[in-house]
């Protein structure tokens, strides 16, 4: 009888070389956790208003530094591309886009619609603030 072989039990991502499916799913599950944090954030900065108006400056202050707006654009990128990605399950519920071709297109245009919806939010946010 043979030694037992160690191996792994499923493939681990340095066996694989990233496609569009592993890396669309990987980012879906890392907009997931931010979008989690960012509404923390955005908890924090409602509580904050609730507390009076010193809390709620220093929470504005924050989100106002370039810091603060990186992240509030993280944010939005994440809610969005979250969004464009569920949408994209739905229609595989329906049993459309399995095809190889289908499935990379509409990750394409999946990434390029949240990139867009975050432009044009980016875009009405500074023309609403009078930037």
């Amino acid at each position: 009888m043979s030694p037992p072989i160690h191996r792994p039990l499923s493939p681990h991502l340095q066996v694989y070389r990233p496609q569009i499916t592993s890396v669309l799913s990987i980012l879906h599950r890392i907009t997931g956790v931010a979008l989690t944090i960012g509404t923390i954030l955005l908890t924090w900065w409602l509580v904050a208003a609730a507390y009076g108006p010193e809390p709620f400056a220093d929470a504005q202050a924050f989100l106002g530094s370039w810091f603060g707006q990186l992240l509030l654009w993280a944010f939005t990128f994440c809610l969005f591309y979250h969004l464009c990605n569920g949408i994209r399950h739905l229609l595989w519920d329906f049993g459309w886009g399995f095809e190889l071709a289908q499935v990379r297109t509409s990750g394409i245009v999946m990434v390029a619609a949240a990139v867009a919806l975050t432009l044009v939010t980016l875009i009405a946010a500074y023309a609403m603030a009078g930037g």
